[in-house]
């Protein structure tokens, strides 16, 4: 009973902790959103994009003319000095609002653009933060490992002295170590690489520290794969960029028929009238007021709207294809990136159970040693099989969770 209590009191500690290692990388997720220079570029053309909205769906600026009349015209009411005249065009009923939809439909594209981009880089700092955590535990695992060839190169030399050994126990492990030592030189190395990139996903100082968890935790997926594969299709930011472009060239070829149709000219005149000595008029000098003026600008050349709505259609076809094409390409992905997950599922429980059955073997022929002085060859490659096994299990770790955040990312999160 107390044996379970304790059991039970680890489990729960572990789940504590893999919960506070979750929240860390929520954390680095959340400053990489906000402080990513690419992502605030990506925002920032999204934002453009939607001030072209107001622009598209207003109506053209009026006109406004002004004549003066240097040789007046005479008139029963006096010389015509000068002429003021404003017009506004309106275009066919629809059109602007066409126009605004074009352009909402592209603006909502460079969002799924932008949505898409700020998926990558959280992929890129989940995958970071993993490559971060093996070489933390690639570390650990080496200079434990470098510690058991000393304790090992120690029983050697007292072998030596008792000549029950033979001095070339003491050079193998010396081989070995050194083997080592080289291998530990080059993964702190690959660490101060991994914390410059990471720390640059976050766009922090290079030495901003990185907390990983003692041990990682293993990040699930759905098994259906068939309703995974319907969700990329329907979540995808690529494909919902596709279908946005695609809406607006439904509606710029809207636009484009509405652009060959009339438009309308509505205007009004106001004529300065001077004073004629020689007329007895009621309204001799009466300026002509607000006259009216109504005209329609009559498309006739057509080659030119032909030619905007086959670009439109020819652009629809186009998106069409591309989003056919996008679905066979991250179809192929979700495979691979299936196969990857179930691979590290595998290793990590055959690189554990190896490292089960390499600990005892290696005990065995330690004690062995330790008796007869036989089998040290034996010993040093048991240990350089545990140490392999033990890496590629914190490997397989790593490669299991990338899988599974690239997974995020085809669905868009």
């Amino acid at each position: 009973m107390k044996n379970i209590k304790i059991v039970f009191s680890l489990f729960i500690l572990l789940l504590v902790q893999f919960a506070q290692a979750q929240q860390e990388l929520d954390g680095y997720l959340k400053v990489a959103a906000s402080n990513n220079p690419g992502l605030k570029a990506m925002f920032n053309d999204y934002m453009a994009a939607m001030e072209l909205v107001p622009q598209v769906g207003t109506l053209p600026d009026p006109t406004f003319a002004f004549g003066y009349f240097i040789q007046p015209v005479e008139t029963r009411v006096g010389p015509q000095r000068a002429n003021f005249n404003l017009m506004q065009s309106f275009p066919w009923f629809g059109l602007l609002s066409a126009r605004e939809d074009v352009a909402t439909e592209m603006a909502k594209s460079k969002y799924e653009d932008f949505e898409n981009e700020k998926s990558n880089i959280f992929f890129e700092v989940k995958t970071a933060y993993y490559n971060f955590y093996f070489i933390e535990k690639a570390i650990e695992i080496t200079k434990e490992n470098i510690e058991i060839l000393e304790v090992f190169k120690r029983l050697s030399l007292v072998k030596i002295e008792a000549g029950t050994a033979s001095v070339v126990d003491e050079l193998r492990v010396e081989l070995e170590i050194n083997d080592l030592e080289n291998q530990l030189a080059l993964f702190l190395d690959t660490k101060d690489a991994f914390r410059i990139k990471f720390n640059n996903l976050l766009n922090r100082d290079d030495i901003s520290e990185i907390i990983v968890p003692d041990i990682l935790w293993q990040k699930e997926i759905p098994l259906e794969q068939l309703n995974m594969l319907d969700e990329i299709y329907a979540s995808n930011h690529q494909i919902k960029s596709i279908e946005h472009k695609l809406n607006a060239f439904l509606n710029q070829e809207i636009a484009a028929k509405k652009e060959g149709l009339p438009k309308f000219n509505v205007g009004v005149n106001y004529t300065i009238v001077g004073n004629n000595p020689m007329s007895t008029a009621s309204d001799n000098g009466k300026d002509v007021l607000l006259f009216p003026s109504v005209g329609v600008t009559i498309p006739i050349y057509r080659r030119k709207y032909k030619a905007l709505i086959k670009e439109a259609q020819f652009r629809q076809e186009a998106e069409i294809s591309r989003k056919e094409d996008k679905k066979n390409v991250l179809s192929s992905i979700y495979e691979n990136t299936y196969k990857d997950f179930n691979d590290g599922n595998r290793r990590i429980a055959l690189n554990l159970r190896q490292s089960e059955i390499a600990k005892k073997v290696l005990d065995i022929l330690i004690v062995s040693y330790s008796t007869n002085a036989k089998d040290f060859e034996e010993v040093l490659r048991i240990e350089r099989q545990l140490l392999k096994y033990e890496l590629e299990h914190q490997k397989a770790l790593t490669d299991k969770n990338a899988a599974a955040a690239f997974m995020d990312y085809l669905i868009g999160q």
